[in-house]
This record gives C-alpha cells, structure tokens and sequence, in this order.
C-alpha cells in the first residue's frame, strides 16, 4: 500500500534537544514536534519551542500522538552544503521518467507524488543534471552513494530513480516514517540529522525540505479539487443517458 502524506504548510528549523511528541499519522508516516496547537479541523505541529516553524496537519490524519526519547546532545556544526546545480544537457522524455517513477513506487510502496516532488527539486527533471558536489541524475545522487546501491550509471534515468527510491524509503524507515527527517538526511546525510537530533541548521537543507513539501502538497491539492470536480459533474453525466425502459 502506498504512503500518502497530506499536509499543508511546512516550516522548518533545528529541533529541541529534549522530549518530544510524534504524530503517528493514519496513512503509515509519522511528524516529531516540540507542541501543537488546534486550528479548527487542522493540527498544527510546531517542530521546535518557535511557534515560527510548523506543519499544518487535517486532525482526521493523526491517529495516535506517542511521547519520543530525548535526542542526543549535537555535535559542533559544519558548512552548509552548497546548493545544487543542474547542467544543461536535455531533459529526459517527462512520459518515461512518469513511467519509471510509477514502477519505483509500486516496488518501495512509496507515493509517486512524493517521489515526483524530490525528483522536481534535485533536478527539474534533468536526467543529466551534475551538481558542483558531483551529485548525477534525476534524483542526484553522489557517487558513493550510487555506488553502493549498486548503480552503474546514475544518468540513466531507470537505474536512478530506482535507486533513489530505494534509498529514500531507507531513510523513511530509518527515521519511522517521519518525512521531514528523511528529506533533511536526503539531502544533508544521516549523519548530520543525527548531529541535530533532526533537521540541520543549514539554509539549504531547510529550503530544500520545503521545496519538496510544497511541490507535493500542491500535487496533492491539485488532486483533491479534480477528484471534487469529478464527482460534482458525474450526476449530470448520468442523467444524460437514462436507463432503457425509462
């Protein structure tokens, strides 16, 4: 079963290092904040003692809040990782990178839309696109990286964004479902949300988080209101063939 993750507006900083909450979301991810605050049929999870950074979340989403173990003391920080540039080799036909993102996710159980909003950020869809860190393909990925899921050549568009899910799904797991983190380590590495207990202080990193949640969350919108549409127009679909014997 695929995850699909809803939220509505994101924010994100460095977490506190002290107990926090987790929302167990009903679709399978999962949001660690510091407090949270009812809206009318929305949740607002504050992801640290700021009420400046938050996440938007529909009440009827959250199944459970559970209590998390306090997060180890950080580590001194380091420079920000620049952010990623793209070449300007052509982009891959939009037809087969949808293929492939479909495939991706049905193999990593994984919502394509989420997939789709990484490869949107990491790459504009560039299946050439090479970063000033060395970063390659549509979901750049770094050679050692690609390397060790096994990629041979991470500008072909099937073995990148397979790996790239892959690895993507590791870190939701690794980080139970909780999508900001994944995102934060994607992007900054493991190490470094483990440093800081979650999302590092890096402007890039924070940026990029919310690039991927907005682009997905507005995928997801988009979706919602043609669904809506769809079933406002079907009756009149209906009536303008009634049954025989009418």
């Amino acid at each position: 079963m695929r995850k699909v993750l809803t939220i509505l507006g994101l924010a994100v900083c460095t977490p506190a290092l002290f107990a926090r909450d987790t929302a167990l979301l009903r679709n399978g991810f999962s949001i660690s904040h510091d407090h949270r605050q009812q809206i009318g049929v929305t949740t607002r999870l504050f992801l640290s003692a700021s009420d400046e950074q938050y996440v938007d979340v529909p009440t009827e989403n959250i199944a459970d809040i559970q209590k998390d173990e306090p997060a180890a003391p950080a580590a001194a920080p380091e420079p920000a990782i620049s952010v990623s540039s793209t070449s300007t080799a052509p982009i891959a036909n939009a037809a087969d990178i949808d293929s492939l993102v479909e495939k991706a996710a049905r193999e990593n159980q994984l919502d394509s839309d989420f997939i789709r909003a990484v490869i949107r950020t990491e790459s504009g869809g560039n299946a050439h696109a090479l970063s000033a860190k060395g970063a390659q393909g549509l979901m750049q990925l770094m050679p050692r990286t690609a390397q060790g899921l096994g990629v041979h050549n991470s500008f072909d568009a099937g073995e990148n964004i397979g790996a790239g899910t892959s690895y993507l799904r590791s870190l939701l797991a690794r980080y139970h479902n909780d999508p900001i983190r994944a995102l934060a380590a994607y992007n900054a590495g493991a190490l470094r949300v483990q440093q800081y207990g979650g999302v590092p202080p890096y402007h890039e990193t924070r940026a990029y988080v919310a690039r991927v949640m907005r682009d997905y969350n507005r995928r997801k919108v988009a979706q919602g209101k043609s669904a809506a549409k769809s079933k406002k127009t079907a009756p009149l679909s209906a009536a303008s063939h009634p049954p025989s014997g009418a």
